[in-house]
């Protein structure tokens, strides 16, 4: 049975990727900032019949909650076959443009979107490394595309301008995109991926169906090994191949 350990899965998207993972037979550790949040996330599964997942106590951007984390679940588990890179913040109050955000907004998103998803990946990919196919899958947004941002026919372009929200998700990207060149000779697969704009806390309430953005985190977590690497998709950006570019 594969495991997985996602962050941010109390709620929103990440919820959805964990309950959409049990339904396929995932075994799926459940990552909380907020432990009782958590607590309440796995209740909610099980009481739909989704009992094989449990909730981990994990703050990305803090080294001890994520050390806790690592050593929790090496306790449960010999092995790790999936990660998905999923807690995230969208960059504090608008307005969220390039003059008006203030550094402590932009210290803020690099600490969560950015350290935060290198500092778990590099905790946990010892277990990754045991497993037979593993998979990371850091989630990411269109919005974090430089040639997307800087073309005038992207459809998105005169009001997907978030600034904070954009530089980190951007940065998040690179480090995806060398992460899996380092890993480029082993079985790893690794994505950047866009679950697109959906109706959470996160959006306001804005945006599409939940379960569709859970969709797409999960065929990249589960893609076999003739898959691809390395890539950005936004399925909703580009529904013929999904792939889209930096």
């Amino acid at each position: 049975m594969k495991s997985a350990l996602i962050t941010g899965a109390n709620k929103g998207i990440g919820f959805e990727t964990a309950k959409q993972l049990l339904q396929k037979g995932v075994r799926v550790y459940i990552g909380s900032r907020m432990l009782e949040n958590g607590l309440q996330a796995v209740e909610k599964l099980k009481a739909e019949g989704l009992t094989n997942v449990e909730v981990i106590q994990i703050d990305v951007t803090d080294d001890g909650s994520v050390k806790n984390a690592r050593t929790e679940i090496g306790r449960k588990t010999g092995a790790l076959d999936i990660l998905i890179n999923n807690a995230g913040i969208n960059g504090g109050a608008p307005p969220y443009t390039a003059l008006e955000s203030s550094s402590d907004q932009f210290m803020a998103a690099f600490e969560a979107n950015v350290f935060g998803v290198a500092r778990v990946t590099k905790a946990f990919v010892d277990l990754l490394r045991k497993s037979p196919e593993p998979r990371i899958v850091n989630v990411s947004t269109s919005v974090g595309s430089l040639s997307l941002q800087s073309d005038p026919n992207w459809p998105a372009y005169d009001f997907a301008k978030y600034a904070v929200y954009g530089s980190s998700k951007a940065a998040l990207n690179m480090y995806t995109i060398h992460l899996a060149y380092q890993l480029r000779d082993t079985a790893f697969k690794i994505n950047a991926v866009c679950p697109g704009y959906t109706s959470t806390d996160f959006t306001f309430g804005n945006g599409g169906e939940v379960e569709i953005a859970g969709n797409r985190i999960v065929k990249y977590a589960l893609i076999g090994q003739d898959g691809p690497t390395g890539k950005f998709f936004s399925e909703e950006t580009n529904p013929e191949t999904g792939e889209i570019p930096w």
